[in-house]
């Protein structure tokens, strides 16, 4: 029998190791951007992937690398425990996301002053896929960690869908483009859009850990909520 309000010390381990890897995650890359040595790379115009040609690309990479390893914690979680199918949304969306983070690490941005290189595309879509596929993981998740009448499943859900507000923005540019405007990439602050999409996408993934903290209900609720999801 599980008591309510408890919370056993298993159950809460994976949950921690997550909160702590997307903290530092977080941290070590707001360090980065604090260093003398990313003064070159202009926060609002250029992308956080500028930092892996330089000296801070250890620290970008273990930045990423931290969140890429407390959201595969997050997303497969729920699956562990029973409370979504082994092959879901949340875990199918949580999986492309990580691998996405991963492959950014793996595959260096392009460097312009040398010019385009398959590197730097499988960088860039991999980057495509992973800020998609984040908010649909946040919201299929949500009401399995949460259940469907929490406020902190609706908060959850709200970032979500202000990860999506974000990657409009970039879409509406290259819309603006097609149409004969200016390149996407100088008719908005891209570097500042892509830092608040990301920021976003984080706090959202964080946002799950408060019901991954708390104990697996097995009840007839959870099994009702499995089935739907």
């Amino acid at each position: 029998m599980t008591h309510s309000g408890s919370t056993p010390r298993s159950h809460a381990i994976a949950p921690v190791a997550a909160l702590a890897a997307l903290l530092g995650g977080a941290v070590v890359m707001v360090v980065l951007h604090l260093l003398p040595s990313s003064a070159d790379v202009d926060p609002v115009r250029r992308t956080i992937s500028e930092y892996a040609h330089g000296p801070g690309k250890a620290l970008f990479d273990l930045s990423v690398l931290l969140v890429a390893f407390g959201s595969a914690v997050v997303f497969t979680l729920p699956a562990a425990r029973g409370q979504v199918r082994a092959v879901s949304a949340c875990t199918a969306f949580g999986a492309l996301w990580t691998l996405g983070l991963v492959a950014v690490v793996v595959f260096r941005k392009t460097d312009w002053s040398v010019g385009p290189s398959v590197e730097g595309a499988i960088h860039r879509y991999a980057s495509m896929v992973a800020f998609v596929c984040l908010p649909l993981a946040v919201w299929s998740a949500a009401n399995a960690v949460f259940g469907p009448s929490s406020r902190l499943r609706a908060a959850a859900r709200v970032l979500s869908v202000a990860s999506l507000a974000w990657l409009v923005v970039i879409v509406g540019a290259v819309l603006v483009m097609l149409s004969g405007g200016e390149p996407w990439w100088r008719s908005i602050p891209l570097g500042l859009v892509e830092r608040l999409l990301a920021a976003t996408e984080v706090t959202a993934v964080l946002s799950l850990v408060p019901g991954l903290l708390r104990a697996p209900d097995r009840g007839p609720d959870s099994a009702a909520t499995l089935v739907r999801y």
